[in-house]
């Protein structure tokens, strides 16, 4: 049977594949990057008009787009109801770029580490993706100019709020040069903030899109992290210039995203119950990476380096010893405890050995001491093996 071109670029998910592992009620996991259960809201369905079951608008609903409109209006993003499309979780706007921008051999830029799901999409449409380092708040700059001196890319993706894998947090500063960079090349930037809300430490910065004065743009979140990953709700918000593009190239993927999803959201949205709501989520997620770090004190601190995260879901390992750590997922497993490695944070994995991007919001905390310990177990023992 012969299939496209681009199926054969198609790769596995190794996150789905590490959590379908996982499912076993005794596994560990530290994996995916799952909301608690215990504070998912609880739905109200049965006010939800019969007309939700009708085929919609492809923009998405106009209540909540208008809503989502004036939450990024009060961050700066300079943005009407008319730019913002509903998609099928955020996941579908990285979909959509890429069939806007890519053939095979577009150059994109991306950070180093960046989200895997990205890089996935973008090689799937067949992008050469470059990279560019994190230090500890924000893309090294040097690096970044140089890149785009000598590559013009179609555009540059970027996760400047709690980063995903490394939680890294852009500082006002490095915001500012990224995007005075951008307009000096007029690359377009594709802004990826899903973890915004769920800061620990009462800081905040306002998105890079709101500071660019030339530059094309996206902007995109979800309520995957805040409300109900399993709504898959999603929206972008685009500059004029690419707005009618990504609506017709959603109409042609899935005519529009679901209404059921999008009517509870709405529920939410822009209100005080949401407010509160995030408030509590917030300190539950703040109390649960307190716990993370000091069992990573205990068990971690003579194997790996790291920075506490100061909000998002994840610890981002770097050991002092590298190794391979994919290589430690069947031994892991094993132990009834898994991962997620490093190496596919990276578009050059083999080079970049040695990360573990940990997530401290899902496991439930009476096992958290035991997993990380066996988890430690594991590494001091392909350590050991390594250096035989």
């Amino acid at each position: 049977m012969a299939f496209s071109e681009l199926v054969s670029r198609l790769k596995s998910s190794l996150i789905r594949e590490i959590l379908a592992a996982a499912q076993r009620p005794e596994v560990m996991s530290f994996a995916g990057g799952l909301p608690a259960e215990v504070m998912l809201p609880p739905v109200q369905w049965q006010d939800m008009p019969l007309s939700m079951g009708q085929y919609g608008m492809s923009e998405g609903e106009p209540q909540l787009r208008e809503a989502l409109a004036e939450q990024a209006r009060q961050l700066g993003v300079p943005c009407s109801a008319s730019q913002v499309l509903v998609v099928s979780g955020s996941q579908q706007t990285l979909d959509l770029a890429a069939k806007l921008f890519i053939d095979p051999g577009t150059e994109v830029l991306l950070e180093a580490p960046t989200y895997l799901a990205a890089l996935q999409i973008f090689q799937l449409f067949g992008a050469a993706c470059l990279s560019v380092p994190l230090e500890a708040d924000g893309p090294d700059l040097t690096r970044l100019r140089a890149r785009l001196e000598q590559h013009r890319p179609a555009f540059i993706y970027l996760i400047p709020t709690f980063q995903n894998p490394s939680a890294v947090r852009y500082s006002e500063a490095r915001r500012d040069a990224v995007a005075s960079l951008l307009d000096e090349f007029g690359v377009t930037l594709i802004e990826d903030e899903p973890y915004r809300e769920l800061s620990f430490d009462g800081g905040s910065a306002t998105p890079i899109v709101s500071r660019l004065q030339k530059a094309s743009w996206i902007y995109t979140g979800t309520v995957s992290k805040t409300l109900l990953p399993g709504l898959r709700v999603g929206y972008l918000i685009a500059s004029q210039d690419l707005f009618p593009h990504l609506l017709r190239l959603k109409q042609s993927a899935d005519l529009h995203t679901n209404r059921v999803g999008q009517w509870q959201a709405m529920q939410w949205i822009g209100t005080t119950q949401y407010q509160q709501h995030l408030h509590e989520l917030r300190g539950f997620y703040r109390q649960r990476r307190d716990a993370f770090q000091a069992a990573l004190e205990t068990h971690f601190s003579d194997l790996a380096q790291w920075q506490v995260p100061q909000g998002g879901l994840f610890f981002w390992l770097s050991l002092k010893q590298p190794l391979d750590t994919r290589t430690l997922l069947d031994s892991a497993l094993a132990q009834d405890v898994t991962f997620m490695p490093g190496e596919p944070f990276f578009s050059e994995p083999e080079r970049n050995l040695g990360h573990l991007r940990l997530n401290f919001s899902h496991i439930d905390p009476a096992r958290l001491d035991e997993g990380l310990k066996r988890l430690a177990t594991v590494i001091r023992q392909a350590q050991a093996a390594q250096a035989a």
